[in-house]
C-alpha cells in the first residue's frame, strides 16, 4: 500500500501557490484494507476515505471507462492491481496528472512539469473528449490561472469543442455547472471562464442567454466598445476589483441580459431593456439552479440599473420609490451589493475603467437622509393605519430632497 499526493496540490505546490485542499491516491489497497486502518468510507461513485485523523480525502487508485453519457456515465476499476501511472492517466490536464512521494519526489508521466513551465493547459489523452465536464473544468482554470500566463493548447481546444457539438454537454446536471461557474465567477479573471466557453461553443448550450450578447450593438456615445457581449465581460470584470461576493459578480454577469430581446430593428437603441431582462434572467437561474441570494440581486440590477446611472436627474420621490421597492430598508446589504453592481457596470466600458462613479454615493447619501425619518414620531403625532404610510413617505421625500439639492 503506497500514498501519493496528486492533482491540484502538487500542481499549486510547482506554482508556489497556496494549497488549500490535498487529495491522496492510495495504490496496492482495497477497500476492506482502508477500512482496516479506520479509514470512513464517503464516496459515492467510488472508493473514498477519510483521514481518521486529518479528515482529508484519499481514493483508491482508479481506471474509467466510458459506459454512458453525461458526467457519470463511467464504469470504475478500484482493484489493488491499478497503477499510479493508470490512475494519472485519467485525469483531465497533464498539470494535474502529476503525483508526489513521501520523500517529495515528482512522479510526472505525461510532462505536467514541462507544460506547467510553458503555461499550457493541456489534456492527458484523448479519453478527455469521455468527460463532458471536462470542458467546464478546463475554462475554470484557464479562468483562474490566467493571471500566471497560462493559456489553453490548441489541441485541446479542438477536442473541447468537439464535446461541445456532440450534444454530451447536454447531459451534466445543473448542479455540476453551477458548482464550475460559481468557483470561475469567484476567481480573479471569471470573463476568461466565459470566453472560453465561448470560443468553443460551449456557452450556448447552458447560456444562451448570454450567448447572443455578442453581436448585438450599444451606443457608441454611452459604449465605446459597442458590443454588449464585450462590455458584459468588461463589466465582469471590473465587478472583480470591488466586490469578492459571488452575487455581486453574477449581477455583473447578467444585468444586460434584456439586450437580447431588443427588436434588431431598434438597435443600437435598447429602451426598456431593464425590465426585459427580468424573464432571461429568471430562466437562466431556473435552468442552472442559481442560489436566491443571487437570483435577487441580478433582478434587482437588471431592473435598476440605470435609475442609479441617472440618479442626479431623478426626483426626490423617484429616488423614494425606488429605495422602497429595493426593500433597501429591510435589506440595506443587498442594496449596497447593488451600487457595487452599478459601478462595474459604468466602469465596464472602454476609456471608463478607473473614472470616479459618485452616482452611488449619491443614492447611498439619499437612503441615509431618508433612513432618518423616525416612524416613531409619526406615530406619536397621532397618525393612524395607511396615514402613517403616507407620513412616512412624504418626510422621507422631503429628506431626499435635501440631497437632491
Amino acid at each position: 500500500m503506497q500514498v501519493y499526493l496528486v492533482g491540484g496540490a502538487v500542481r499549486d505546490k510547482l506554482l508556489n501557490r497556496q494549497v488549500k485542499d490535498k487529495d491522496w491516491v492510495v495504490v496496492g489497497a482495497s477497500v476492506a484494507d482502508m477500512l482496516a486502518k479506520g479509514y470512513q468510507q464517503v464516496g459515492k461513485d467510488f472508493p473514498v476515505f477519510l483521514h481518521p485523523t486529518t479528515q482529508q480525502e484519499y481514493a483508491l487508485a482508479r481506471t474509467e471507462r466510458k459506459v454512458g453519457q453525461g458526467y457519470a456515465g463511467f464504469e470504475c476499476d478500484t482493484s489493488p492491481n491499478v497503477t499510479l501511472e493508470q490512475d494519472l492517466m485519467r485525469r483531465d490536464l497533464t498539470v494535474n496528472a502529476m503525483a508526489m512521494d513521501d520523500a517529495g519526489n515528482i512522479i510526472d508521466p505525461f510532462d505536467g512539469q514541462g507544460d506547467l513551465n510553458k503555461r499550457i493547459l493541456r489534456h492527458v489523452s484523448n479519453a478527455f473528449v469521455e468527460d463532458p465536464l471536462r470542458v467546464l473544468r478546463v475554462a475554470r482554470f484557464a479562468a483562474r490561472y490566467a493571471s500566471y500566463g497560462f493559456t489553453i493548447a490548441d489541441e485541446t481546444k479542438v477536442l473541447m469543442r468537439e464535446i461541445s457539438q456532440s450534444g454530451e454537454l447536454a447531459n451534466l446536471s445543473a448542479e455540476r455547472v453551477w458548482v464550475e461557474t460559481a468557483k470561475s465567477l469567484l476567481e480573479d479573471t471569471p470573463q476568461v471562464y466565459f470566453e472560453t466557453l465561448r470560443e468553443c461553443t460551449a456557452l450556448k448550450v447552458w447560456f444562451a442567454e448570454l450567448d447572443c450578447l455578442w453581436g448585438i450593438p450599444n451606443p457608441a456615445k454611452w459604449h465605446p466598445e459597442i458590443d454588449t457581449g464585450i462590455h458584459t465581460m468588461m463589466v465582469l470584470e471590473q465587478s472583480v476589483r470591488i466586490s469578492n461576493k459571488l452575487s455581486v459578480r453574477f449581477a455583473a454577469l447578467v444585468h444586460d441580459l434584456g439586450k437580447g430581446l431588443t427588436d434588431p430593428t431598434l438597435w443600437p437603441s435598447h429602451k426598456g431593456h431593464e425590465k426585459l431582462g427580468i424573464a432571461p434572467i429568471n430562466t437562466l437561474c431556473e435552468r442552472l439552479k442559481v442560489p436566491n441570494d443571487c437570483r435577487n440581486l441580478a433582478i434587482l440590477m437588471s431592473e435598476y440599473h440605470s435609475y442609479v446611472h441617472h440618479a442626479f436627474k431623478l426626483k426626490a420621490s423617484t429616488i423614494n420609490d425606488f429605495l422602497d421597492n429595493c426593500d433597501v430598508w429591510r435589506k440595506p446589504e443587498r442594496f449596497a451589493d447593488l451600487l457595487l453592481a452599478c459601478t462595474a457596470d459604468a466602469r465596464g466600458r472602454t476609456g471608463f475603467e478607473d473614472s470616479p462613479y459618485p452616482n452611488a454615493d449619491y443614492i447611498w447619501q439619499a437612503y441615509l437622509l431618508a433612513k432618518e425619518v423616525n416612524v416613531q414620531e409619526i406615530v406619536l403625532a397621532g397618525y393612524k393605519g395607511a396615514e402613517i404610510k403616507q407620513q412616512l413617505r412624504q418626510k422621507r421625500i422631503h429628506a431626499i430632497a435635501a440631497n437632491v439639492a
